[in-house]
């Protein structure tokens, strides 16, 4: 009779993440990310590079260039979460919470031409800690969106989406997600094409103010050459015998 004794092996292994966000140091990132598996480092994320990256072969050699593009999509997104956390939960040295002025943005859609891309643009808003993304059927777009000063003391960001490849009644499934430190619920703007603001209908104005310009200027030069034709003519009729040189240079 044969005897066997199967012994089975258990192996645990640990995954971690660490995160390290840095404000005004030179020459360092404001934003780290490290992954490891069992205390060895298998990839990099900083907010300059803007890209996860694989540090060992074998991931490299596992993994496709979707896997990265996933990874990097889901630390952009970390990026700005830790942003905005730090954001609503700061102390000061005293140990009281700072709640300063909160100003809500207007949140518009603008596209220069049907062919051109769809940007929602957020202005008005302050403090400046905010998160911008697009949103279709759930799933986040992120992208590094900056933001910019406005002259009264607010600030301003845009995030521009390609959609020249979906369909046009699809449009509404895409949403313009915007949020603000101090503020708990996001502001959502749901993507309609009547919505959207475009420069077409202001390229139309200003080709008709020139068109109109221009005949007020033929009509007014030509009114002036009536009046100074009636001047010589009236001259002429009392007698006078002097001669006017008129000149006209007509560019």
């Amino acid at each position: 009779s044969w005897e066997f004794t199967a012994l089975l092996l258990v192996m645990t292994h640990s995954l971690k993440y660490f995160y390290t966000g840095a404000f005004n140091v030179q020459n360092f990132p404001e934003f780290v990310a490290v992954g490891l598996v069992d205390d060895a480092q298998i990839d990099y994320y900083d907010s300059n590079i803007q890209r996860c990256v694989p540090k060992q072969d074998w991931m490299k050699n596992n993994t496709d260039d979707n896997y990265w593009e996933r990874q990097t999509q889901w630390l952009m997104g970390t990026q700005q979460t830790i942003y905005f956390s730090l954001g609503i939960n700061h102390y000061n040295q005293f140990e009281l919470l700072v709640s300063p002025s909160v100003d809500l943005p207007s949140v518009s859609f603008l596209q220069k031409s049907s062919s051109s891309p769809v940007s929602c643009h957020a202005t008005g808003f302050y403090p400046n800690r905010a998160v911008m993304f697009w949103r279709k059927d759930g799933e986040e777009i992120h992208d590094s969106v900056e933001i910019l000063p406005n002259n009264d003391g607010t600030f301003q960001m845009s995030f521009e989406i390609d959609l020249s490849s979906v369909a046009p009644e699809d449009w509404n499934k895409y949403e313009c997600v915007f949020q603000l430190s101090g503020v708990r619920e996001d502001i959502v703007h749901t993507l309609e094409k009547p919505r959207i603001r475009s420069n077409k209908s202001n390229d139309n104005k200003w080709i008709i103010v020139v068109v109109a310009g221009v005949v007020v200027a033929v009509v007014a030069l030509l009114g002036l050459t009536g009046v100074i034709g009636f001047i010589i003519y009236k001259k002429k009729k009392n007698g006078e015998r002097r001669i006017f040189y008129l000149s006209f240079t007509v560019f």
